[in-house]
């Protein structure tokens, strides 16, 4: 299991920030082997960073072999191992629970391992966020509300049951899962995660708990960059966000850490020790 590290120089963090991120986006499979990536000036909008970070960044990526340098203005992913289909069927079915907070790399990481089993990945806002945008305006409130009292106790909790419903599919099936949520009221309740292990036990399927460390100049710069609308709140107001909110958190079971930090190991390698733990190999 990982352990949150020392914390960087600030230059130093952005410049591994970054390439931390585009990495993990390749190989979650999100950039694509052969897609060319934006210019330097456009990346470096992109992330709210200087040119020279980003260089610094795409030397990081090109010297591991994970981007390549056609000319001095066009920079091409290189990962042609991403057509590669892995397939592991344990003879019994596991499901992992992932969890973290906003922006620390929990759906990131799940895409990783998906490509790493071949398992489906459940993830909840790909799964209810249509659903429960429309079930918000219809009541007119934002659409991008997840801090009210009319979320957290009237659809917030329709959205973990449709969650666990398709894992409970899968597993009858004789499927593993992989299942990534933010799971923070979930993974601090002893009698919820003991209820569910119990659940999976009954269908005979094993229950891994996962939880997404990620330090809070790391989340923030993640935020920042993907743009997404439920983000706004946070970002406008980071300091009273990070207040609200215990970042060295730790579930109160047994579970695996996954450091997501800019100083951290690749995500990739910490997948690859996390599938081999879960399956015994």
């Amino acid at each position: 299991m990982s352990s949150p590290r020392p914390p960087v120089a600030k230059a130093e963090s952005r410049t591994y920030q970054v390439a931390r991120n585009i990495r993990t986006d390749i190989e979650a499979g999100v950039l694509r082997d052969g897609e060319v990536l934006p210019s330097t000036r456009d990346l470096a909008r992109q992330w709210d960073v200087s040119v020279f970070t980003i260089s610094e960044a795409m030397k990081l990526l090109m010297d591991e072999g994970l981007v390549v340098s056609k000319s001095r203005s066009k920079r091409v992913v290189h990962a042609p191992n991403q057509a590669r289909r892995n397939e592991v069927r344990p003879r019994q079915p596991h499901v992992i629970l992932i969890g973290g907070f906003a922006g620390s790399g929990k759906t990131e990481l799940g895409r990783i391992l998906v490509r790493e089993t071949g398992w489906p990945l459940l993830d909840k806002d790909t799964l209810t966020r249509p659903v429960v945008e429309a079930a918000l305006e219809m009541t007119g409130r934002s659409p991008h509300d997840r801090e009210s009292d009319h979320y957290l106790k009237l659809i917030r909790p329709r959205e973990y049951e449709a969650l666990a419903s398709a894992a409970t599919e899968n597993v009858e099936c004789g499927n593993s899962a992989i299942v990534t949520a933010p799971f923070l009221g979930e993974f601090n309740d002893e009698a919820w995660i003991s209820r569910t292990q119990a659940s999976y036990a009954a269908m005979n399927a094993t229950t891994t708990l996962v939880w997404v460390y990620c330090d809070a100049d790391t989340m923030h710069t993640y935020l920042r960059h993907r743009g997404a609308a439920r983000d706004t709140g946070k970002l406008a107001n980071w300091p009273e966000y990070l207040s609200s909110i215990d970042i060295d958190f730790r579930p109160p079971a047994p579970h695996f850490l996954i450091n997501n930090s800019s100083s951290s190991v690749p995500l990739h390698n910490q997948a690859k020790d996390l599938i081999s733990a879960v399956l015994g190999t």
